[in-house]
């Protein structure tokens, strides 16, 4: 019996040999195999234009310049400027009602959260208001989201205000402190502008969106905790952020710092804001969150007002600047130290802004179900922030809670945002006395049933059950935002996001294939262990184009995956390999390193003994490998369309047996 088996290996093996003899004997079974063909030469200034043209302007943003005339070339140029000229033709009462129900809403909303947002930032509170009113107005003539609804954000202004602060103090030094924070915001808008011109959108992408996910929760809960200042009324309050600090001093001053009448109405309010943010939940109902701060803001004041309860130690508001926003242009610093300063900070801010703003217009769009321009989208966005600049405003993006606000009250065009901006305007010039007497308390308050929202907890369990390394990201930008700081929290977020991609670059999967039963489909044999593997063949798929960052590990890996089936082979009495066939379906393109990869591997197969066959290159790659002659170093008759012809080609005989 013994004897009888090593016939039958030892004739399967033979089998296995005969693959050059089974190529002239088996005429019929390659009669009709198609061979990889090689795309045709292009023109080299061709072939760059085109890959140009792939990278920044794969929306092909010219299109409608195409065959029409000057005049009309130049209408064209101005409209996608100032889209407002293009809908504007159409624009009527109708919409003009649903915008305007929207303005008033978001601007009952905006108000009390500028005031708030502001404090955030360590700036006065109508400096949240000026951002509130010119920003506004230039995005609605550049802009092209209809839903987006523009002004200070809790996160960028936490942001500005922890990174301005480490540079000067916004209390000994509040005029330089407020120029620092117009120059930040000036080049904030210039980096903005930059990427949306240069079409450079997609560097946001690099921030993944589990990280976005725990940056904003971690800032959520940070904002939250530097609230508890205004909301027990304690006058000596750490400037730093991390959690065990904020804790530390909100214990440290509970026996003399706290204060119960501030305690009562900020945490009374508190409940009322997040029981109309619940009761919002309901479609018909959107209005109630959207009031209740302005609601709670006037109520609150009402109070203080006749109780006098400033004089029992509730901190108030006391003066807000009346009138419209003065011009700033002479305090930005276009030299001396703080111009780097203002460069970095505001590279950042913008950043994340965009970040925020693109994520938030994306969302809106695809619900109405219209195209977003990202990048005019981040020229917009930019122009208006290097407006505010110098109109005295401090980085301004779109707000999810507004914008959400907004697309419920049934805004039709960005003209909401106009409408806003003119309430606004009316609030500068004659409401501002009236919130002398506001409690800092319902302005923490506001500010956390505002951030609540922030902290995703769905996603973060969504992303934990999809990918675990996401859910690392997500987790490191929480962490590193709560027990640090914000910009700890970001260079986190960046860190693991660059970290994820250098990983599946450098260390792309590989997987060995098996026939599925009664078919010429070949599968991951993980994937479908009902597939059979091929005596004497090693299928292994390349599931990454092969670059110089992993061109070695590929190669390794492959050699491991054929070392591992020649000892499961030889353990189970089984013709050992030797063919193997790379499946390169996957594999979009390669580079020289790659080629030159492949060619050690051919060398390292041939002194084993196992020929090496290639199955399916795309254009790109085969087109490489004929021009560095490696297509003829293994032979053209080596590299097949399929991996079935691949296989067939290498030992029919063995094919029907499987």
């Amino acid at each position: 019996m013994a004897s009888k088996s090593d016939e039958e290996v030892e004739t399967k093996e033979m089998d296995i040999r005969s693959v050059s003899s089974s190529g002239r004997h088996h005429v019929h079974n390659t009669e009709y195999l198609h061979k990889v063909a090689v795309p045709p030469k292009q023109n080299l200034f061709r072939e760059f234009t085109a890959t140009v043209k792939e990278t920044f302007f794969a929306d092909d943003p010219l299109r409608h310049f195409k065959d029409q005339p000057r005049y009309r070339k130049l209408v064209l140029g101005i409209q996608a400027v100032f889209p407002i000229l293009e809908w504007g033709r159409s624009y009527s009462l109708r919409k003009f009602r649903g915008d305007f129900i929207a303005g008033l809403t978001i601007a009952s909303l905006c108000i009390p959260q500028d005031i708030g947002y502001a404090k955030l930032a360590n700036l006065d509170p109508q400096y949240g208001l000026y951002s509130s009113f010119v920003p506004p107005l230039i995005y609605a003539f550049m802009g092209s989201s209809r839903d987006i609804a523009i002004g200070p954000v809790a996160v960028v202004s936490l942001l500005l205000g922890t990174m301005l602060s480490s540079e000067i103090d916004p209390k000994k030094h509040a005029a330089e402190y407020r120029r620092l924070a117009f120059t930040a915001t000036f080049f904030a808008g210039i980096t903005e502008a930059t990427l949306g011109f240069f079409r450079l959108g997609f560097l946001i992408d690099f921030l993944s969106h589990a990280a976005v996910v725990g940056f904003m929760a971690g800032a959520a809960v940070t904002i939250s905790l530097q609230q508890l200042k205004g909301l027990l009324g304690i006058k000596n309050f750490t400037k730093k952020t991390d959690i065990v600090s904020v804790m530390h001093s909100v214990w440290g001053n509970v026996h003399h710092g706290w204060n119960w009448q501030t305690i009562l109405i900020g945490v009374s309010f508190l409940f009322f804001l997040l029981f109309a943010k619940y009761i919002g939940k309901k479609k018909k109902l959107f209005w109630v969150p959207a009031i209740a701060p302005l609601i709670s803001v006037v109520l609150s004041t009402f109070f203080v007002f006749i109780t006098h309860a400033e004089n029992k130690g509730v901190q108030i508001v006391k003066h807000i600047d009346k009138g419209i926003n003065p011009s700033s242009v002479n305090q930005i610093y276009f030299s001396g130290e703080y111009l780097l300063k203002g460069l970095k900070i505001g590279v950042v801010a913008g950043m994340i802004a965009l970040t925020e703003a693109v994520a938030i217009g994306r969302t809106f769009a695809s619900m109405k179900d219209y195209q977003l321009d990202g990048n005019k989208e981040m020229v917009a966005l930019g122009a208006m922030n290097v407006v505010g600049s110098m109109t005295s405003c401090y980085v301004a993006t779109g707000s999810f809670s507004r914008s959400a606000v907004n697309y419920m009250a049934g805004c039709q065009t960005s003209v909401s945002n106009i409408i806003m901006s003119c309430v606004v305007l009316l609030t500068l010039k004659f409401l501002t006395p009236l919130f002398k007497y506001t409690p800092n308390a319902i302005l923490a308050a506001i500010i956390i049933s505002a951030v609540v929202g922030l902290v995703d907890v769905p996603a973060a369990i969504l992303i934990w059950k999809i990918d675990k390394f996401d859910f690392i990201a997500c987790l490191g930008a929480f962490l590193g935002v709560v027990f640090s700081s914000v910009e700890i929290g970001l260079l986190i977020a960046v860190s693991i996001s660059f970290a994820k991609i250098l990983l599946q670059v450098t260390r792309p999967r590989t997987a060995l294939l098996g026939r599925l039963p009664r078919t010429t489909v070949y599968r991951n044999i993980l994937q479908y262990p009902e597939a059979v593997k091929v005596p004497g063949v090693l299928i292994v798929r390349v599931d990454s184009a092969i670059y110089f960052s992993n061109s070695n590990y590929v190669k390794e890996r492959i050699l491991r995956w054929l070392i591992d089936e020649e000892e499961k082979a030889k353990a189970a009495c089984q013709p050992t390999i030797h063919f193997l066939i790379v499946e390169m379906s996957p594999v979009t393109d390669i580079d020289t390193s790659g080629i030159h990869a492949f060619e050690e591997l051919y060398r390292s197969l041939q002194k084993k003994n196992v020929q090496l066959i290639l199955a399916n290159p795309g254009p790109a790659v085969i087109d490489k490998l004929h021009a560095s002659d490696f297509a003829n170093l293994i032979g053209e008759d080596k590299i097949f369309l399929t991996v079935a012809d691949a296989v067939s080609s290498c030992s029919p005989k063995l094919l029907e047996e499987v």
